[in-house]
């Protein structure tokens, strides 16, 4: 959608969320932001009140769907929403895992947070849109959803739901007069990527993040994918015979715990 003046980002205290609300703040624009970090998201929303924009936030769980639905139902009625972007995610080493990779219990919450979230997300947006005929939802995927990478099981999984039910709901809502864009980041410089001790090939920083999938969502993109080249090359591995792609992904490095 080109030029959306109502919109949504949740996630948004850090990271690409946070970079997309500085993206889009300008005079006219109501932002609609939500992050767990009530401190870091009252920083973003002052940085794009001094653009111009009206921040309004709140610190909600993406789990939480009553609250999610609630608020984005009282947002909505004094501001219609143009774009709501399912952006709020996790991975795994956060603070308490043992060791390196995934534990069961932050399996779970991965999955609370990355499939159901988005879930949270969309579906109030789509109830919201339907009945004006307008509007776009962007769901935030990534590259690690096109393959399943050791480490990080639950992460990649989520991804690969987020992305191929964005990719399903497409056709249906254009007939409807929305559109739904998947974005698939590789690496991007952010608190969740700083805990990586191993190589980020074409790591780039989230302002440039932002700048992509701004431009791919005026485009009303199906899937907007970058780093290109990273792309590109996990899908020549991805190819590959899968003996060899076994033994290729068993010496990647697992995420530590933080």
């Amino acid at each position: 959608m080109r030029d959306p003046r109502t919109i949504l980002i949740t996630g948004a205290s850090s990271g690409i969320g946070a970079a997309l609300a500085r993206r889009y703040a300008a005079p006219g624009i109501v932002l609609a932001l939500t992050g767990r970090d009530g401190a870091r998201l009252a920083a973003v929303a002052a940085d794009c009140a001094r653009r111009g924009a009206r921040a309004l936030t709140a610190s909600i769980d993406v789990v939480d769907a009553a609250a999610l639905a609630a608020w984005m139902a009282e947002i909505d009625r004094a501001h219609p929403f143009d774009l709501v972007i399912a952006n709020a995610g996790i991975s795994g080493g956060s603070a308490g895992t043992v060791g390196r990779g995934e534990n069961p219990a932050q399996a779970a919450r991965i999955l609370a947070v990355n499939v159901e979230g988005v879930r949270h997300t969309v579906e109030p947006a789509l109830a919201l849109m339907a009945p004006r005929g307008r509007g776009q939802v962007a769901l935030m995927s990534s590259l690690a959803g096109f393959r399943g990478f050791p480490g990080a099981p639950a992460y990649c999984a989520s991804k690969a739901w987020v992305r191929v039910w964005g990719e399903a709901l497409r056709p249906d809502l254009a007939r409807r007069g929305i559109g739904v864009s998947v974005i698939c980041p590789g690496y991007v410089r952010s608190p969740m990527t700083a805990r990586n001790d191993f190589p980020m090939p074409f790591l780039i920083d989230a302002a440039r993040a932002a700048d992509i999938v701004a431009r791919g969502l005026a485009r009303n993109r199906a899937r907007i994918v970058f780093p290109r080249r990273l792309y590109a090359i996990l899908r020549l591995v991805a190819a590959l015979p899968e003996p060899v792609l076994d033994r290729l992904l068993a010496r990647l490095p697992r995420k530590a715990a933080s």
